[in-house]
């Protein structure tokens, strides 16, 4: 899948096609969907549960709008990534399936400071506590679900919106990363030392930036 996406987006003459600009599109938006479903899971349940009966046909409304909320904040996001990787593939930036080494030992950096910098102790706050961010923020029936869920999807992009896009220098769609970072943003929002866990892998993303092998 990695040397058909470097292929898609392979700088030609002729510009990116609408057609290749929706398949990058979709290719992170798949990316998106499997790192923040583990730590969206918990937070659906909980509200489910805070919406009257499950049986009740309003409660799965209520519901499947929350759930759309997300989803439209991690379309949005995955239609900028895209955008940014075709420009980087037209620009002559992209090599297969992942940046110039130099520029992916900015991105990697600059992911890395990220994890220290307010605004992500901020967002991280807020997606480490489900119920006190209900009580604040409620909104009753669909339509507040829908708002609710593009609110907290937000916040939950804005933990690791930075971190995401170091898949423009680890491999786009590489599985082991993927699979890293799905673990690492999983366990910062969940376990007791998330805030500590956060702050060591920002520094192991400086280091590997620093070390990154040309």
């Amino acid at each position: 899948m990695d040397g058909q996406l470097g292929t898609l987006l392979a700088p030609h003459h002729h510009g990116v096609s609408t057609e290749e600009f929706l398949a990058a599109t979709g290719m992170w938006l798949v990316m998106v969907v499997v790192m923040m479903a583990p730590t969206v899971l918990p937070w659906v349940t909980a509200y489910a549960r805070l919406v009257t009966t499950p049986c009740d046909p309003r409660a799965w409304r209520a519901t499947s709008a929350f759930v759309a909320g997300y989803f439209v904040v991690w379309l949005g996001y995955s239609m900028i990534a895209a955008a940014l990787q075709v420009a980087l593939a037209s620009a002559g930036l992209l090599a297969g399936d992942r940046v110039a080494p130099w520029l992916g030992s900015v991105v990697l950096i600059a992911a890395g400071v990220f994890q220290f910098m307010p605004l992500k102790g901020a967002c991280l706050a807020h997606c480490r506590s489900p119920l006190s961010y209900f009580m604040a923020r409620w909104q009753d029936g669909p339509i507040g679900g829908f708002r609710l869920g593009v609110s907290h999807g937000a916040y939950c992009l804005g933990c690791c919106w930075l971190v995401m896009l170091t898949a423009l220098a680890m491999g786009v769609m590489n599985l082991a990363w993927m699979a890293v970072l799905t673990l690492i943003v999983a366990l910062e929002q969940v376990a007791l030392g998330g805030v500590r866990l956060s702050r060591l892998f920002g520094v192991l993303l400086i280091a590997w930036g620093v070390w990154m092998p040309d």
